[in-house]
């Protein structure tokens, strides 16, 4: 007759009773629907099954992948080379919109639709980046405050305040000015933005790893023995980083309208690259006598932006269950 399995030590009945309800039920990420192959759906299985039919997440979705096909294949909507300065002609400047040229000419002579379809390779990278530094970054530092506490805790959450305190467009600003010309027009703007950015992330992260270090499956990995950096990096952060993808794809559209008000107060891309906002910036004293240079690269930066704030208010509702 085989021996029953032996207890995990003497006075710890409640831990083995914890760890074995905690191994066999099903977490409640995955409850609800089944997969084609039979197994429990996961959060990310259910939300994507919820995002497909989402009109919203759809249509953002296409506008966005038409965005990124854009700014890394521009010579697919054009075949005008704005960095070609023979393209360029002062004799035609700020002419009305005709077949050659969709969107009509700037001050310059140059084509204003190449240079919005070139445009958008530089404000989305600006906001890519940005949103991947800063999630990083405000990630790290979160979950390693939220799950040690105490005196680190402390400091990085005043760290952080000191930050928020900071208006993020004036220091913007303050950080531009400062490094304007030593540093690439284009880093310059990610890391300015990125420097002030973060701390909301941060927030956002450290909150979710304070409500999920105490349910039961975080107390069975320390009763079993996991250490610090297992159960912040294999338990914590998978089940707290739902509410900071959520932030991150609402904030990459923040992202791109700050590099535009940058851009537009003269600290931000800078000639000869390319950006919305510094299209704008260059249409806006002859806005009245020729207002298409402006509109249409502005119309651009709205759609790009509308874009990213429909998809990320779509997956925030995907993800959280009472929004269902």
């Amino acid at each position: 007759m085989s021996n029953p399995t032996p207890p995990l030590g003497p006075g710890l009945p409640e831990t083995q009773s914890l760890i074995t309800d905690t191994v066999t039920a099903p977490a409640p990420a995955q409850q609800g629907k089944k997969a084609k192959e039979g197994k429990p759906a996961s959060l990310w299985t259910d939300a994507w099954y919820d995002l497909r039919r989402r009109p919203m997440f759809i249509i953002s979705a296409i506008i966005i992948l038409i965005l990124l096909v854009m700014s890394f294949w521009p010579s697919l909507f054009t075949s005008i080379d704005p960095f070609n300065a023979r393209t360029c002609d002062l004799a035609t400047a700020r002419q009305v919109p005709s077949a050659g040229h969709l969107f009509g000419r700037d001050s310059l002579g140059c084509d204003v639709y190449a240079r919005a379809i070139y445009g958008a390779r530089n404000s989305i990278l600006i906001g890519v980046f940005t949103t991947i530094i800063t999630t990083v970054l405000g990630g790290l530092l979160g979950i390693v405050a939220g799950y040690r506490s105490g005196v680190v805790d402390t400091v990085t959450s005043r760290v952080t305040e000191i930050f928020f305190a900071i208006p993020p467009i004036l220091g913007a600003l303050l950080i531009g000015a400062t490094f304007r010309g030593k540093v690439n027009s284009i880093l310059l703007v990610i890391l300015a933005l990125a420097v002030l950015g973060w701390p909301m992330t941060f927030r956002i992260m450290r909150a979710a790893v304070i409500t999920a270090k105490s349910q039961d499956f975080v107390v069975a990995a320390r009763a079993l023995g996991a250490g610090a950096g297992r159960i912040m990096f294999r338990h914590l952060l998978p089940n707290s980083l739902a509410p900071v993808i959520v932030v991150a794809t609402i904030n990459l559209g923040g992202f791109i309208a700050a590099e535009a008000a940058l851009s537009f107060l003269g600290v931000g891309v800078a000639s000869p690259d390319i950006s919305w906002g510094l299209m704008i910036a260059d249409a806006r004293d002859r806005f009245l006598e020729a207002p298409l240079p402006l509109v249409f690269p502005a119309a651009f930066l709205c759609i790009t932006v509308l874009a990213f704030i429909m998809m990320g208010d779509a997956v925030r509702d995907a993800l959280d269950p009472k929004l269902r």
